[in-house]
């Protein structure tokens, strides 16, 4: 299958994806200030820039796109057909850094948790599974 756009509106499209503020991540921040928990953004100084950061718990939030993280067992998780070796690749490293960084914050003393964008379909059980974490409990 060959893909429906012209290189340079394919590269303009690629180029507007960004890490931050994505609408998985501000659904999570939504949930998440409504529990009445505040946290930081984005925190620069840890490894792989977390999305939501609980420096008094020592907790941190990711918030994972299904396909960008190579969500396994997830129909959002397809290798596109056209570019495969290119696209295999990104996302084999993206998952490697992902592992890097997760490792890292542990050794930090940080307890992790990945919210995935799947899991969004859910609202009620994302926000147990969020109660879990930050109370202690996950």
């Amino acid at each position: 299958m060959t893909d429906t756009f012209k290189p340079a509106r394919r590269s303009e499209i690629m180029r507007s994806i960004t890490p931050k503020n994505s609408l998985p991540e501000r659904l999570v921040r939504s949930l998440v200030h409504r529990m009445g928990w505040r946290f930081r953004l984005h925190v620069k100084d840890l490894p792989g820039t977390p999305d939501l950061v609980f420096p008094r718990l020592r907790k941190i939030i990711l918030v994972n796109g299904c396909f960008w993280h190579s969500h396994e067992g997830c129909g959002k998780s397809v290798l596109p057909k056209s570019n495969v070796k290119f696209w295999r690749r990104k996302l084999v490293r993206n998952k490697e850094r992902d592992r890097e960084d997760h490792c890292a914050l542990r050794k930090l003393g940080w307890t992790v948790l990945v919210v995935w964008q799947c899991e969004l379909r859910d609202s009620d059980r994302v926000s147990r599974k969020l109660t879990r974490f930050l109370q202690g409990h996950g």
